[in-house]
C-alpha cells in the first residue's frame, strides 16, 4: 500500500529490487502564508493560485532586486530617511519572496532539521516585511501629521534595530518555546514532509494566530490610520490648490498606490477570505501581495523622475548619455540627509503629497529640514 504517502505531483525516477525513488513536486500558493481560516481548497483552485503565486514572486525577486542594486549603488538615491527605509523594506520583501519560492524544494529532502530552519527563516522575513510597512507608517506620521522639529539621534540605526530586532526576537520565542510550531514532532516528520501540503510552514494554530496573524492585524491596524490621515492631509492640500493648478486625478491616484503599496494594505485581504467569497479574495491576495515587489520597483524607481536621471547618467551611452548629463548638472544639487526627499515621485509618503500640491513642500520642508542631522 502506499501508507503515509501522497503520489499527486510524484514521478518514478527509478526502481530497483530494495527501493523506488520518487521525485515529487508539492507546491503551495501565497495566500498560506495568511490564510486565516486555514481549510483546505480544491486541487483545481490551488494549482491555479500556486503558478500566479510563484510567478508574481519570481517576477517581484527580480524587480525588487534591480530596485536594491540601484538604490545602493546610486548614492544620490540614498542620502535620504524615506529612501533608506525603502531599501529596508525592498530586503525584506526580496528575502520573503526567494524563501517562498525556495521552500517547497527545500521541504523535498524530507530533513526535518532543514525543514524547520526553512519555516522559521519564512517566519522571520514575513514578520520583518510588516514591521518595516509598520515603521513607514510611523515615519510617514513623523513627516507629515506631527508639525514640530523631532531630533532622533541614530534615527535609521534604531529603526533597523526595531525593523530586524523584533521578528528575531519572536522567531527566537517560537523555537525557544516549542521548535515543533514549525512542524510535526521528530518521529512524525517523514509523514509531515510527505503529505499533500509539503510546504514548510508554522504547523501550530496557536502560534500561527499569535505571532502571524495578530502581529499582522495590529500593524495593518496602524497602518490604516495613518493612510487614512494622509488622505485626509491630500485632500486639504489639494482643496488650497485648486485655485492655482489643476493636474486631474492620476497623482491622487498615484499617490493612493504608493501609500497602498508601502503600507501593504492588500493584505488586509487575508483577513476576509472565508464565506462565500473566499476563492476570489484568495486570487486577489495571491495576485496583489505575490507582485508587491513589483509593484515598489514600478512607483518607486520607473516612476520616480531622480531614479530615472541617475539611470540616464550613468547606464546610457553616447551622445543622449552626455545631453542628459548636462540638463541634471543645471538643475543643482539635491540637498542632504532630511527627512523628505523633495524629488522623489509617490517614492515616499512626504514626497507623494508634495507632488500632488506644491504646497507640501513648504509643510514638509519648513518643519523637518533640519530636524535630522
Amino acid at each position: 500500500g502506499q501508507g503515509g504517502w501522497n503520489s499527486r505531483g510524484c514521478i518514478t525516477q527509478s526502481i530497483s529490487a530494495y527501493r523506488t525513488r520518487c521525485l515529487c513536486d508539492h507546491l503551495t500558493h501565497f495566500a498560506v502564508l495568511l490564510d486565516v481560516s486555514r481549510t483546505p481548497i480544491s486541487e483545481a483552485d490551488s494549482q491555479i493560485l500556486t503558478v500566479i503565486s510563484y510567478l508574481g514572486c519570481g517576477i517581484s525577486s527580480i524587480f525588487l532586486g534591480i530596485t536594491l542594486l540601484t538604490y545602493l549603488a546610486f548614492e544620490k538615491l540614498r542620502r535620504d530617511y524615506p529612501s533608506k527605509i525603502l531599501i529596508n523594506l525592498s530586503a525584506a520583501l526580496l528575502g520573503l519572496s526567494m524563501l517562498f519560492l525556495l521552500d517547497s524544494w527545500l521541504s523535498s529532502f524530507s530533513n526535518y532539521s532543514l525543514c524547520i530552519a526553512t519555516a522559521a527563516t519564512l517566519h522571520y522575513f514575513l514578520l520583518a516585511s510588516f514591521t518595516w510597512m509598520g515603521l513607514e507608517a510611523v515615519h510617514m506620521y513623523l513627516a507629515l501629521v506631527k508639525v514640530f522639529n523631532i531630533y532622533v539621534p541614530s534615527y535609521i540605526l534604531k529603526l533597523c534595530a526595531v525593523g530586524w530586532g523584533v521578528p528575531l526576537v519572536i522567531v527566537s520565542l517560537v523555537l525557544a518555546i516549542d521548535k515543533d510550531a514549525y512542524g510535526s514532532a521528530p518521529e512524525r516528520a517523514a509523514v509531515m514532509l510527505q503529505s499533500n501540503d509539503q510546504f514548510c510552514w508554522l504547523q501550530n494554530d496557536v502560534f500561527f494566530y499569535v505571532t502571524v496573524v495578530a502581529f499582522v492585524l495590529l500593524i495593518l491596524l496602524c497602518n490604516i490610520s495613518v493612510f487614512i490621515v494622509v488622505l485626509i492631509q491630500i485632500r486639504h492640500m489639494r482643496a488650497n490648490k485648486q485655485s492655482v493648478n489643476r493636474a486631474g486625478s492620476l497623482p491622487d491616484l498615484r499617490a493612493v498606490a504608493s501609500l497602498t503599496v508601502l503600507l501593504g494594505l492588500t493584505w488586509l485581504l487575508g483577513f476576509f477570505s472565508f464565506g462565500p467569497g473566499r476563492m476570489v479574495l484568495m486570487y486577489l491576495f495571491s495576485i496583489c501581495n505575490s507582485l508587491q515587489g513589483f509593484f515598489v520597483f514600478l512607483l518607486h524607481c520607473l516612476m520616480k523622475e531622480n531614479v530615472r536621471k541617475q539611470w540616464r547618467i550613468h547606464l546610457c551611452c553616447g551622445r543622449f548619455k552626455l545631453n542628459w548629463s548636462r540638463s541634471v548638472t543645471v538643475g543643482g544639487h539635491c540637498k542632504k540627509n532630511h527627512l523628505v526627499n523633495s524629488d522623489s515621485v509617490a517614492s515616499d509618503n512626504t514626497s507623494t503629497i508634495r507632488k500632488i500640491s506644491d504646497s507640501s513642500t513648504g509643510l514638509a520642508s519648513n518643519h523637518h529640514q533640519g530636524a535630522h542631522s
